[in-house]
């Protein structure tokens, strides 16, 4: 990456060895060290603490949220309300990039590079944002993508098993994920959930619904969205959410604690803010309403658990696959919890990337044995929406999980056109 830069005579500043030339200077990050390491004339360099003094982005209140689960969620949700609060925040993450109400960048990487990062908060910051909430995932934490940051908190909403194509085990996966919470900076930490990770306890508070927390959930109903009385010390509040599901109500409780823990406003005047975020595209998305379909990101074994347990008291049709070059584990795991909710099933091709969508399926039905009676296969994605949806009976409710609201299949090397939720409106515009 190259932006510009001026700054001593310099007029680009570049993490890329490559890029360099006499009127660029160069970022050196854990990241790209080693190249750095091996070039002959070796240039003069900045660091990223460097870069966020150059650049005065000490100001910016940085949250980062890390989990396998509701990390593009909750940092919408803390992003929606600081917006509601009158606040000035930006967010970053698998969604784009946003400042204030405005969207700077399309969809990109969960964390992107440390200068792409860095360049981020510059330019919110000169549109006037004084929050910058950001994804933090494992990968960004075990490459060092988020060197020199000095977080105003840290939020964990939950660890399971994935990534396991990177990390090994998931005892690895867990010990990166720990790395975060290890300094003493402001942190958010799900009670429920607390024991898979390691954390310093200076400056941490929790949220819960089964465990005692800092943010405890009291009661709450999840008939027609949800419904919560909550208690902060010695502060109670009850907010409304139009959001489905029991992770959804997790989530909501990390974006208002975090929102506490930032503001300092009023547990209820936050609560009262709930009501106008309806969750993010691809997140529990209602496609269709007759016949009910929703299309939801969920892509891991626990992830699909949590989206279908919130739906269990309908009649399930579950449409999913599995990307290729990925953790092959999880996929019988995906095929066990989809036969556990499901009344017939539907698996199909996610993105094969360079995987023989065939055998990602045979993987996925390992976990299906003794239910084939309830199951079609077909890596042809469109063809298993058509079924699926021609199959639907009153009263039962189409789940397609995997792809939220990604707008492409990722085929050998290829990106081709492929949006589940057009799809749904294409064939039922055709009945």
């Amino acid at each position: 990456m190259k932006v510009a830069f001026d700054y001593e005579g310099y007029r680009y500043l570049s993490d890329d060895t490559t890029a360099l030339d006499n009127e660029t200077l160069f970022l050196k990050t854990a990241q790209n060290s080693r190249y750095f390491d091996t070039l002959e004339d070796k240039p003069r360099y900045i660091t990223p603490e460097e870069l966020i003094e150059i650049w005065q982005l000490s100001s910016l209140k940085v949250v980062g949220v890390t989990g396998t689960n509701g990390k593009t969620t909750v940092t919408a949700a803390i992003y929606s309300l600081l917006l509601d609060l009158g606040e000035k925040p930006a967010l970053q993450g698998t969604r784009g990039l946003f400042a204030d109400e405005t969207r700077l960048e399309e969809k990109a990487m969960t964390t992107p590079s440390i200068l792409h990062t860095l360049y981020n908060m510059k330019r919110t910051r000169d549109l006037g944002c004084s929050y910058f909430v950001m994804e933090v995932s494992s990968h960004a934490i075990d490459q060092a993508r988020i060197e020199g940051i000095v977080f105003a908190l840290k939020v964990h909403t939950n660890v399971t098993s994935d990534h396991l194509d990177y990390h090994g085990t998931l005892e690895e996966y867990r010990r990166i994920k720990s790395l975060f919470f290890a300094d003493e900076s402001p942190k958010l930490l799900n009670k429920d959930d607390i024991d898979k990770i390691d954390y310093n306890p200076i400056g941490a508070q929790t949220y819960g619904v089964d465990e005692p927390a800092t943010f405890k959930v009291q009661a709450f109903s999840l008939k027609d969205g949800i419904t919560a009385y909550i208690k902060h010390l010695q502060e109670e509040a009850v907010f409304h959410s139009p959001m489905q599901g029991l992770f959804n109500l997790y989530n909501l409780m990390a974006a208002i604690g975090s929102v506490s823990m930032l503001t300092q406003k009023p547990l209820q005047e936050i609560c009262d803010m709930t009501e106008h975020f309806g969750g993010v595209a691809g997140r529990m998305e209602v496609v269709s309403r007759d016949p009910l379909v929703i299309v939801d990101f969920a892509h891991t074994a626990d992830g699909m658990r949590q989206v279908l347990d919130a739906m269990r008291d309908k009649e399930l049709v579950v449409l999913f696959g599995a990307g290729g070059n990925r953790d092959k584990k999880k996929r019988p795991q995906m095929g066990a919890v989809a036969g556990q909710y499901a009344k017939r099933i539907y698996v199909t091709s996610d993105n094969p990337r360079d995987e023989q969508p065939e055998a990602i399926l045979e993987d996925i039905l390992v976990g299906l044995r003794g239910k084939e009676d309830r199951v079609v296969a077909t890596p042809d994605r469109r063809l298993a929406i058509e079924m699926a949806i021609a199959s639907l009976q009153e009263g039962e409710v189409l789940m397609i999980l995997g792809k939220g609201d990604e707008t492409y299949q990722e085929i050998k090397g290829k990106k081709i056109p492929f949006d589940d939720r057009e799809v749904v409106r294409e064939i039922l515009a055709l009945r």
